[in-house]
């Protein structure tokens, strides 16, 4: 039960950061995706399962208070989760390389999958000067912000996890 308020906290208090805060600290009108670190780090630590139940969460937010379909990104960010917690098997909570590279991975997906449904089938054709004026500068700030982020989600993770244990040996 811990962990669902804990994981509700963490989908709440990135996406008021994602839309507050790092608004005002935007450069170039470019923000990091928080909310791709927190599906991201979430499904590669704890699997599929809690990946893409992190990841429809997450998008359903953004698509109810900033988008004008309901369901792209809340379907969007699933496959992300998934698709990051099929890495859990080879997480390792020390290495920081896998998660960066995953965090990046997905952040460029996201950008690249977000131009060609929304800009390139409206007859948008810059992808050049999409990639290299949003996609890229949006996920180096987001690698930015994973730098701040990832530790803490790393380090509240492996508290749930010891608490989950201990509470399992008490029934056992």
């Amino acid at each position: 039960m811990l962990r669902k308020f804990t994981v509700a906290f963490f989908i709440l208090f990135c996406f008021v950061m994602q839309c507050s805060v790092f608004d005002a600290l935007s450069f170039a009108g470019i923000i990091p995706n928080l909310m791709i670190v927190l599906t991201s780090a979430f499904g590669f630590m704890r699997g599929e399962k809690e990946g893409l139940v992190i990841g429809f969460f997450s998008g359903f937010l953004i698509d109810i208070f900033c988008n004008s379909f309901l369901g792209f990104y809340a379907l969007l960010l699933m496959y992300i989760g998934f698709l990051n917690g099929k890495f859990s098997r080879i997480f390792y909570p020390e290495d920081i390389k896998l998660p960066i590279a995953l965090i990046i991975t997905s952040d460029l997906s996201y950008g690249i999958v977000c131009y060609v449904l929304l800009f390139m089938l409206r007859g948008r054709f810059q992808f050049s000067y999409y990639f290299l004026h949003i996609i890229l500068p949006e996920a180096l700030y987001t690698i930015v912000a994973t730098m701040f982020l990832y530790p803490l989600l790393l380090k509240v993770n492996e508290k749930l996890e010891a608490r989950e244990k201990r509470r399992a040996q008490k029934f056992v």
